[in-house]
């Protein structure tokens, strides 16, 4: 049974509750399981050449460890987001009000990821989008749309606002 949840409507609800989980997920499985640390440091700067041997046990750890930190990003979007939904079925203001603090602090680690992941680029590939490869468009392109979702969701693009844009009265 799909609970309603009036603060975050149907393609928000889609992107939010199962799109950003499943790309926040997979890259903590692809860094941990398969293809594993070795290729997945390999791909964050593109490159035609093949990825080396192993990595030394600090980097590896690294990288597992940033892993983690995407499956708590993917976690936060997919249990934290449903619980909001489920203990407030009928307090939309509530529920808005509880998301947009979870969006603000998303959107701020968004902001900061895709200046990272760009400036860290060398700079022949900045401006070379067709050399990029999926780990680069997923870092910068991928959280630029996800970025720009939250900033539409915030300015009520295609839903009803609860608690933010909402005037307050002056008496």
């Amino acid at each position: 049974m799909v609970c309603d949840f009036p603060a975050l409507p149907g393609f928000y609800r889609t992107l939010f509750l199962y799109i950003e989980p499943v790309s926040t997920v997979s890259p903590a499985i692809l860094a941990w399981f398969f293809p594993g640390a070795s290729w997945f440091h390999h791909e964050l700067i593109p490159t035609a050449t093949a990825a080396p041997g192993p990595l030394d046990a600090r980097t590896t750890m690294a990288i597992w460890q940033l892993g983690n930190c995407y499956l708590l990003l993917g976690l936060i979007s997919s249990l934290v987001f449903r619980a909001i939904r489920d203990a407030l079925p009928n307090n939309p203001e509530a529920q808005e009000r509880i998301l947009g603090a979870g969006f603000t602090a998303l959107a701020l680690a968004d902001v900061t990821h895709i200046a990272a992941s760009f400036i860290g680029l060398p700079y022949e590939l900045k401006y070379s989008f067709g050399k990029w490869n999926s780990m680069t468009h997923g870092n910068i392109t991928f959280v630029i749309f996800l970025l720009s979702v939250r900033l539409a969701w915030f300015a009520g693009v295609g839903r009803t606002a609860y608690y933010y844009r909402k005037r307050v009265k002056v008496d």
